[in-house]
């Protein structure tokens, strides 16, 4: 990530679960809680028995691109 972009990218390497979050990818921890969460945002995720949303099979947010894709889907639902 270059410098000019730099506020859509950082890694919390601190974090208590920065080793496990999903698997082991590259991190981009702007998005730690997604904030897709709640909405049908078309990302890798299934849904456990107990209606819970799991999310660990998505990179979106955790990729080089995730911040616009975030934000963009974010402003398509205003």
């Amino acid at each position: 990530m270059n410098e000019k972009n730099s506020y859509r990218y950082y890694s919390n390497t601190d974090c208590e679960y920065y080793t496990t979050c999903h698997g082991g990818v590259q991190k981009n921890c702007m998005f730690c809680y997604c904030p897709l969460y709640r909405l049908d945002c078309k990302g890798n995720f299934t849904i456990l028995s107990n209606g819970l949303k799991d999310c660990s099979g998505c990179m979106i947010p955790h990729t080089e691109t995730g911040y616009d894709y975030v934000m963009g889907f974010l402003m398509l639902k205003k």
